[in-house]
């Protein structure tokens, strides 16, 4: 594969050290990279879009051997199709379980910021008052 992006430029356009992609890689959560005659990681729009999709997972809390699991069932288009849908509707249940419980925890905290917004204007009201 001598064409594709480098390495360093996939890292950058994902925000990611290259480092980091190397670990990914030995992890089993990203799959290997294709390599050009030199040996060097070559990674095609379909890695990328892939790259993508995996940190998305790691970023909603995905564990990093789920992640492994979804890229070795990717490996095995079409027949890990079910198997990748049986996983992302557990994550997404997972997310939906711990959005509920955010906004729940937002709204403590949007009232404790009413009230303490109350408390000063209302302590700004009885000064100025004197």
């Amino acid at each position: 594969m001598s064409d594709g992006y480098p390495i360093g430029e996939v890292a950058r356009r994902l925000g990611l050290s290259v480092d980091a992609l190397r670990y990914y890689e030995r992890a089993g959560v990203l799959p290997q990279a294709e390599r050009d005659a030199g040996g060097r990681r070559r990674y095609s729009e379909h890695d990328l879009h892939l790259l993508e999709v995996l940190l998305h997972l790691r970023d909603t809390g995905m564990p990093l051997a789920e992640i492994a699991t979804f890229t070795q069932l990717v490996g095995q288009d079409p027949a890990g199709v079910p198997e990748r849908l049986a996983l992302l509707r557990a994550h997404r249940e997972v997310l939906t379980v711990r959005i509920a419980a955010l906004t729940r925890s937002l709204a403590v905290i949007d009232g404790k910021i009413a009230d303490y917004d109350a408390r000063l204007t209302a302590a700004a009201g009885a000064t100025a008052g004197r």
